[in-house]
């Protein structure tokens, strides 16, 4: 895995990323990783297993997978 430093970040923007990460309970960095991967990304692409892993996203207890699925279909249809 790489490291990216950013530099002269504006103080409002950095205080944004910091209050979507808290609201999600997720790190600074975190919410900064899945943005960028959204970013990248595009539209209409799915993460494949391997990259959802590469985000550093593990559960830590167990889920419905085929509500999670069912939700994101949802959500997708309504874009």
């Amino acid at each position: 895995m790489g490291t990216l430093t950013i530099r002269n970040l504006d103080d409002t923007l950095k205080r944004r990323l910091q209050r979507r990460a808290a609201v999600r309970g997720i790190s600074m960095e975190q919410q900064a990783r899945e943005l960028i991967a959204k970013a990248v990304r595009g539209p209409g692409r799915m993460l494949s297993v391997d990259e959802i892993l590469a985000l550093g996203i593990k559960p830590n207890k167990d889920f419905d997978q085929k509500r999670i699925s069912d939700e994101l279909y949802t959500f997708l249809e309504n874009e």
